[in-house]
């Protein structure tokens, strides 16, 4: 029996062009989806920073996937000798980012539906409008990565828990870290704290989540005002400095 099934009558609007490929359609609960929809780009200005240091052939951990948005860039970035490896907790926006990654082709990054924190722990989550999810952790050094270059951390106040598990790693590689700090003031310090503890210098990044050159020439700007407290650290006895950031 042919079990073939037409496409729906809006399949041609369930993609859009964005800045570094195409998105699948995504529900618009919330601040990155809407960034995508509207101006087919999210955080710019973080990947301006990025696109300082990031080379090819590198490898890259991204913790919290993001639809991909930025993960599309990183996989270009690197190339083909290099990989991404993308980190989300979160079941549908894991599925999200994958679907992004394979509509673009995209050979070179991996991803883990999984916390990143100590190994074997569990932790529970509860997404905005649904139901509490048990999700399992896994530690950076359980992945044995052959190399680490950038560790980019999405999820704003869960540096405490990647760090959990990543001593061995931040030892063997001494990778750049880019993370979101969270709003509490005490817990912005011990991130920075435990990064000096680890041997690293701290700066501070503040990139706006609206672009005035975004992809879509969109005018409208639906997050005035909206800046992500970041942190850029890189190893002591790294030659990489950023003279028109503050340093902490």
């Amino acid at each position: 029996m042919d079990m073939q099934h037409p496409a729906p009558a809006d399949a041609d609007h369930r993609l859009s062009q964005i800045r570094y490929g195409v998105s699948t359609a995504l529900p618009q609960d919330n601040a990155v989806a809407r960034s995508l929809a509207r101006y087919g780009e999210w955080m710019e200005q973080e990947l301006d920073l990025l696109g300082s240091f990031v080379q090819e052939g590198e490898t890259v951990l991204e913790f919290g996937g993001e639809f991909g948005a930025h993960a599309l860039w990183l996989s270009r970035a690197v190339g083909e000798r290099g990989s991404v490896h993308i980190a989300e907790p979160h079941r549908l926006n894991l599925q999200r980012a994958c679907a992004n990654l394979a509509l673009n082709g995209v050979t070179n990054a991996y991803t883990y539906a999984a916390w990143l924190g100590e190994q074997g722990a569990v932790v529970e989550l509860v997404p905005p409008g649904g139901e509490a999810q048990q999700v399992r952790c896994i530690s950076v050094d359980s992945l044995e990565l052959d190399a680490l270059h950038l560790l980019k951390v999405n999820i704003p106040g869960s540096l405490t828990s990647v760090l959990a598990g990543a001593d061995e790693t931040l030892r063997r590689h001494r990778p750049t870290l880019y993370l979101r700090l969270g709003p509490a003031v005490e817990q912005a310090v011990q991130d920075v704290r435990a990064l000096k503890e680890r041997g690293y210098r701290c700066w501070s990044h503040l990139p706006y989540l609206f672009n005035p050159d975004n992809f879509n020439g969109q005018e409208e700007n639906l997050f005035p005002g909206w800046v992500h407290q970041n942190l850029v650290a890189v190893p002591v006895e790294s030659r990489l400095q950023f003279e028109r950031l503050r340093e902490v």
